[in-house]
């Protein structure tokens, strides 16, 4: 049912001698759901989709509350459940500016994005998550919110209450249940999206104990960087405080999510929960060999699962891997890997088995870093953030490298390759672009699909 571990960078693709794959050296990840200790779930059909799919989900703590970070889209229309949300991480710790805190639970909606609806939309969710809270005997403050559908819908009040009474007694702590969660978020989507690792860390008595981080996702369309138009859920359980959650999560969204791109456009809804139930025992200090290995766990499960949205996107047929070395810096690495799986030119072109390198080294030579928000979320400081920002990255065409799916096409001058080769090559379901600047060592990666009629009908018709 669920393919087997996500290992490589890149598969089913020829290498070639001075320009292979990069190799991330992560943990590897299965995608497939595992439940964390501490954690309970469910999901239900409560009649918000007219189609009658589920749409209805729950995650909740089987004891303590969770320590949880997150991170929300930058979009300036901001759904309901993204304001209640910031609301009650703020409650729940003061100081963490909304992004960080305490949570017993997670409700989620699906069919109604509850988007620019007004004061009656925020009450709407606020009256969602009083209900939830009461059935879980917590406070309301205690209680997130993940909604996704179409914007300017309100929520059914009264069919979410009464699923969540029916719901919330039958909350498992089971992979199945974890599993059911996923689906029931999706929309658009045509694959669940799942990812899990495991890794071993101190335990109490100093013995490893093992610490599962476990995934899920929704989101194929409306998605580009700031970030990237999806739900997701991430669930551990390590004992971690919120703010070192938050300073793990900051910087792999930088290098995962906000990586990805399937349409050039943002949503009001996009969220990112991390959430840690301390179940298994292993306390994580801050910056601390324990926080390293959980931050990599972490970012192998949001690799994988930004991957998988990508080769699900909409109307996609062939996932987009660009991955950038040589760079002066990650961060200018970062920036044309993400130019080059954004241009619709080329996404153009891989959809007709172009290898038209032409417009990989376009996309790179029209590349700017990001905002200095966005910089310094990646782990830049202020002082340099501030004059990088929006600026091109450094490129010297003479230097500058390409191949496409493992053939080396450019070299500062165009290179001889057997076209056709190249184009049968880019049948496969993943095209691997690298690209190689002979600057430095910084390197980056991001990934994206091609553009087919197929999007094109998907959202021709979305509302009707």
């Amino acid at each position: 049912m669920h393919p087997g571990p996500d290992r490589s960078s890149v598969a089913g693709t020829a290498r070639a001698a001075d320009l292979p794959p990069l190799v991330n050296g992560l943990p590897a990840v299965e995608q497939r759901a595992a439940m964390p200790l501490g954690f309970r779930a469910g999901a239900m059909a409560a009649g918000i989709k007219p189609s009658g799919r589920p749409d209805l989900a729950v995650i909740a703590t089987t004891g303590d509350s969770a320590a949880v970070a997150a991170t929300f889209t930058r979009n300036q229309v901001v759904a309901a459940p993204i304001r209640i949300s910031r609301a009650h991480l703020s409650a729940t710790e003061v100081g963490g500016g909304g992004r960080l805190g305490w949570t017993d639970a997670i409700v989620a909606t699906s069919g109604s994005a509850n988007a620019a609806t007004g004061a009656d939309g925020d009450t709407d969710q606020a009256e969602v998550c009083k209900a939830l809270a009461s059935l879980l005997g917590t406070r309301t403050e205690r209680t997130l919110a993940l909604s996704t559908g179409v914007i300017g819908v309100r929520l059914p009040v009264s069919k979410v209450r009464d699923g969540l009474t029916e719901l919330v007694p039958k909350l498992a702590a089971t992979d199945a249940a974890l599993e059911a969660v996923a689906g029931a978020l999706m929309t658009t989507d045509t694959k669940i999206k799942l990812a899990t690792t495991t890794i071993q860390l101190a335990g109490p008595d100093g013995d490893p104990v093992t610490v599962t981080v476990s995934g899920i996702a929704k989101g194929v369309g409306m998605i580009h960087p700031k970030m990237a138009t999806m739900l997701s859920v991430v669930l551990t359980d390590a004992s971690v405080a919120p703010a070192t959650l938050h300073g793990l999560l900051s910087p792999i969204v930088q290098r995962t999510w906000n990586q990805l791109s399937v349409d050039g456009d943002t949503s009001t809804n996009d969220t990112v929960f991390v959430l840690a139930s301390g179940v298994a025992g292993a306390s994580v200090a801050p910056a601390s060999h324990e926080a390293a290995l959980l931050g990599d766990a972490i970012e192998a499960v949001a690799r994988s699962l930004a991957r998988q949205q990508a080769a699900d996107g909409e109307g996609a047929e062939t996932l987009i891997t660009c991955q950038v070395s040589g760079a002066a810096d990650d961060y200018d690495a970062r920036a044309i890997a993400r130019s080059v799986i954004s241009s619709s030119l080329f996404k153009a072109a891989v959809h007709g088995r172009d290898p038209n390198w032409g417009r990989v080294a376009s996309a790179a030579g029209n590349a700017r870093l990001p905002d200095e928000q966005m910089l310094e979320a990646a782990g830049l400081h202020h002082t340099e953030a501030m004059p990088r920002a929006g600026r091109a990255p450094e490129l010297d065409l003479d230097r500058l490298q390409i191949a496409i799916c493992g053939t080396l096409v450019f070299k500062g001058t165009p290179q001889l390759f057997d076209r056709a080769a190249v184009r049968a090559a880019m049948e496969a379901p993943e095209v691997l672009i690298r690209v190689h600047l002979g600057l430095g060592g910084g390197t980056g990666e991001a990934f994206g699909c091609d553009l087919t009629e197929g999007y094109v009908i998907e959202n021709a018709e979305y509302t009707t």
